[in-house]
């Protein structure tokens, strides 16, 4: 079991997945991830949060209960999307979307809507080369809103994640932040001007 940790759904229980098919981002890595995202944004209220490799969906339940406008969640695990859909029930959360697909296949299609803040969590075994996949992705098929915020979560031991056109880390200690075993990396959309827009 796990809890949403702030916002109108704070203190619920979730329910996590059995056995070994997900690795849930600890309460404390949480507390951390939205410390930095509120840091950044200033708050989550209106804005729009897709939550890739979603688990049990804690990262983006909690995103919606601190205010987010919406919150699509993608988990390739059918199981563990059906249990994500369970989890949003219970606290009442009628504005998540879960696609129950591999993330790869869900962002090599156009976004039909932009992010402007992303998580992603992908497994550690997961080779950075997919991950820089998935990364390029987000930014070739519309999936960023001018400005949006990406959040990688990694193992300590690897490396930054690969970076593609489009996406600039943030400057100085916000670039990455290291709990235990865990590093959240984290970047920037660029901000397209209307002269870049023609």
């Amino acid at each position: 079991m796990t809890r949403i940790i702030a916002g109108v759904a704070g203190g619920r229980r979730l329910q996590t997945p059995t056995g070994d098919r997900t690795r849930p981002t600890s309460d404390r890595v949480r507390e951390a991830l939205f410390s930095a995202i509120e840091a950044w944004a200033g708050s989550l209220h209106d804005l729009r949060f897709l939550d890739l490799y979603a688990g049990s969906g804690a990262i983006g339940l909690e995103a919606w209960s601190r205010g987010a406008a919406g919150a699509t969640l993608v988990e390739a695990d059918r199981r563990t999307a059906d249990l994500i859909r369970a989890n949003a029930r219970s606290i009442g959360c009628d504005a998540a979307e879960v696609v129950a697909r591999a993330v790869a296949s869900v962002l090599a299609e156009p976004a039909r809507a932009s992010y402007d803040v992303v998580f992603t969590d992908p497994p550690y075994p997961l080779t950075d080369e997919a991950l820089a996949a998935d990364l390029a992705l987000l930014v070739a098929n519309g999936w960023l809103a001018d400005g949006a915020l990406v959040v990688v979560e990694r193992s300590r031991r690897g490396p930054e994640p690969t970076w593609p056109a489009g996406l600039e880390p943030l400057a100085g200690k916000r670039r990455q932040k290291k709990y235990g075993e865990t590093t959240l990396w984290l970047a920037e959309a660029a901000v397209l001007s209307a002269a870049d827009d023609h």
